[in-house]
């Protein structure tokens, strides 16, 4: 029902997690960074608190291994979950239990891993061939997750189909440069594709305005400047919201 990829890009530092599934909102339940620390996905069956701990001990600089380790010793439904994480040195691990719903996998890179359950049987291979595809290029990170998942959804995906996707990346700040979902879509990926095409020139805008907003003009100006032919609504007619 869900696949992943959790990578820390070596040329940047900066770390990210996109991942799409059947069920709602998986924006919300799955992906997690800590800045600068780490980041990792906690799926098949989520859980926000374990997920969290995960979380605080990237934080502390724990070693993904080191992770797995403690949360497989306080977790009694660790066999039915399925975690991935890259801590702060770039190594990456992760589990899948034995319970986990197949077709489960997952497989490590050098910095990222690609992980999926009840998916097809090619579903994380692709993934995972994509985004090591794009390793020696300049790809922002944020690109480079999202074409892996691309992959992921021409293999199949899941029988049942998508619905929720999801696409978050942190550089050095302290709040998320890319945090971009879809919550309910018949197609998400490729609405998340459409969203991320989107905001992807206005990134550095964005974190700009998030650092010091004097004299920056208005993000559709930025827009405007950035995305060669495209008009924002209001200069060509309203739209009608209801």
């Amino acid at each position: 029902m869900t696949y992943s990829i959790v990578a820390k890009c070596p040329r940047t530092g900066q770390y990210g997690v996109a991942v799409s599934t059947y069920s709602p909102r998986v924006g919300a339940t799955v992906p997690m960074v800590v800045p600068n620390r780490g980041a990792v996905a906690f799926q098949s069956v989520v859980s926000p608190d374990f997920r969290q701990i995960a979380a605080d001990l990237l934080a502390t600089g724990a070693s993904a291994d080191g992770v797995l380790a403690e949360l497989s010793v306080k977790d009694r439904f660790w066999q039915s979950r399925q975690v991935s994480l890259v801590d702060v040195a770039g190594h990456a691990a992760a589990f899948t239990g034995e319970k986990a719903p197949a077709h489960a996998e997952h497989r490590l890179g050098k910095g990222f891993v690609v992980a999926g359950n009840i998916v097809t049987d090619v579903c994380v291979a692709d993934a995972f061939a994509e985004f090591v595809s794009t390793q020696a290029s300049d790809l922002a990170l944020a690109e480079r997750l999202m074409r892996a998942l691309e992959a992921g959804a021409r293999s199949g995906g899941q029988k049942e189909g998508l619905t929720s996707a999801s696409l978050l990346v942190h550089d050095r700040y302290s709040f998320a440069i890319v945090d971009l979902r879809v919550d309910v879509h018949d197609t998400p990926v490729i609405e998340l594709r459409r969203v991320w095409d989107f905001y992807a020139p206005l990134v550095d805008f964005y974190i700009q305005r998030n650092i010091d907003p004097t004299g920056l003009e208005k993000w559709w100006q930025a827009k405007m400047k950035l995305s060669s032919g495209w008009t924002p609504n209001h200069l060509v007619r309203p739209i009608a919201q209801q």
